[in-house]
């Protein structure tokens, strides 16, 4: 079977629950207006979700056209949010409290991830086992960033040169005192591709753990239309649910639009997402699901490292009204 043909499959599957006077909301006539959904990357594991509700028609049960647009560098998904040209977005949680330090009125709605990806790699034969070993050593990574400015005021960047991430292992696999950043289904399987061993350091150990890829949308949505938005939120943690479960087809589909994304790193990515989504033991009924104490924290944290001012209020960063009602499976 071809790469091309079990999403085609779905794709005329899931176009047969749709009427051509189909709606934007359920059982209605009216066809519904196309939302727009913008990524803050490019396909990859981490968006696996979003296509499996796309893809397997969750979105279309909910009486939803949604459009995913593909990000990468230049993505920009808080100022499109902040300024409405994109419906919904992913972004992670420290970035929608620092754009509502910027006045953004950027709303999250559901967190896929749980715990965050976020690591620095090491060489497996470095003998560093935990963050203290990284004295001496050059590490890769965005130092304007707040899981940087966050280790630094731990001190655990004393004696360590930082140097720009240029996205690229090339770098740590000729040198054995050099680390870069990294998200934990990303870049450790390239290097390791390349004949390296990894050691992965996870951020999320050291309590900077904001949720990432969570979907976001602009208050002003959220107050105009909730019932949409909450369907929306519904249909994404389908997605999730079906995604962590049977990958196979979205991962064909993620490559057949990010050849870059081969089928073994999409693998290897749902994976090591798994308990990052459902971490100690969290039912697969609660995926998605916020409180508001870790949002607390967040806050606190970026506080702390002087990046959030005491204007911005974290119970306003999140609308939990989605995931209080019944998930279909």
């Amino acid at each position: 079977m071809t790469r091309w043909s079990i999403p085609l499959i779905l794709l005329l599957l899931s176009g047969c629950h749709q009427d051509d006077s189909s709606s934007g909301e359920p059982g209605s006539t009216q066809k519904p207006p196309t939302l727009t959904l913008q990524l803050n990357w490019f396909p990859e594991a981490e968006h696996g979700g979003y296509y499996a509700a796309s893809l397997y028609g969750y979105y279309e049960e909910e009486g939803l056209d949604v459009e995913i647009l593909p990000g990468g560098p230049n993505a920009s998904v808080i100022q499109k949010i902040a300024q409405r040209t994109v419906t919904f977005a992913v972004a992670n949680a420290d970035q929608v409290l620092l754009g509502r330090e910027q006045q953004a009125e950027v709303v999250a709605l559901m967190a896929p991830i749980q715990s965050s990806p976020r690591c620095i790699m090491v060489h497996a034969d470095s003998g560093i086992e935990d963050f203290s070993g990284l004295k001496g050593l050059t590490v890769a990574m965005g130092s304007g960033k707040a899981y940087a400015r966050f280790m630094e005021k731990q001190g655990l960047l004393d004696g360590v040169r930082v140097v720009a991430y240029s996205g690229s292992v090339a770098p740590f696999l000729e040198r054995k005192d050099y680390a870069q950043q990294g998200y934990v289904f990303s870049e450790p399987f390239v290097a390791q591709q390349q004949g390296a061993q990894t050691r992965n350091l996870m951020v999320s150990e050291l309590g900077f753990n904001p949720y990432t890829s969570i979907l976001v949308t602009n208050k002003r949505q959220l107050d105009s239309d909730r019932d949409l938005v909450h369907r929306m939120v519904r249909a994404s943690i389908r997605g999730w649910q079906k995604y962590l479960e049977d990958p196979v087809a979205v991962n064909e589909y993620i490559h057949s639009v990010n050849e870059e994304m081969s089928l073994e790193i999409l693998a290897f990515g749902v994976e090591q997402l798994k308990p990052l989504c459902l971490p100690d033991g969290m039912p697969v009924e609660k995926l998605g699901q916020m409180t508001p104490q870790r949002w607390e924290q967040l806050a606190d944290q970026l506080r702390s490292i002087d990046l959030l001012s005491g204007s911005v209020k974290a119970v306003d960063a999140y609308d939990l009204g989605g995931l209080a009602t019944d998930v279909r499976r």
